[in-house]
């Protein structure tokens, strides 16, 4: 479902995925560590980003569409920028010490 871009309801539908993903402790996507969503603003690395899985300067018409809206760090987001995600290891099976 494309959200229609009339600004505040893409806003408020955003502002409902940050509180989603801060209700459930949802880790960043990209590295799988936790966000720190109490952080002031998204100027602290480990703070909430929302993420477009497609990069919306290369595809903006899916940049309203909530299925592609992912939980990041803004660091890990930064540093992505509109690259294609580099693919990760997976989950791991356990917590090695």
């Amino acid at each position: 479902m494309v959200l229609r871009n009339t600004g505040r309801a893409v806003r408020r539908a955003m502002a409902e995925f940050r509180a989603r993903c801060a209700a459930d402790n949802v880790p960043c996507w990209m590295d799988g560590q936790p966000i720190d969503y109490g952080a002031p603003d998204w100027s602290t690395p480990d703070s909430f980003s929302l993420d477009h899985y497609w990069p919306v300067s290369l595809y903006p018409d899916v940049q309203t569409d909530p299925a592609g809206w992912r939980a990041s760090h803004s660091d890990c987001n930064r540093r992505r920028g509109n690259r294609a995600p580099a693919p990760g290891l997976g989950r791991v099976s356990r917590a090695w010490l």
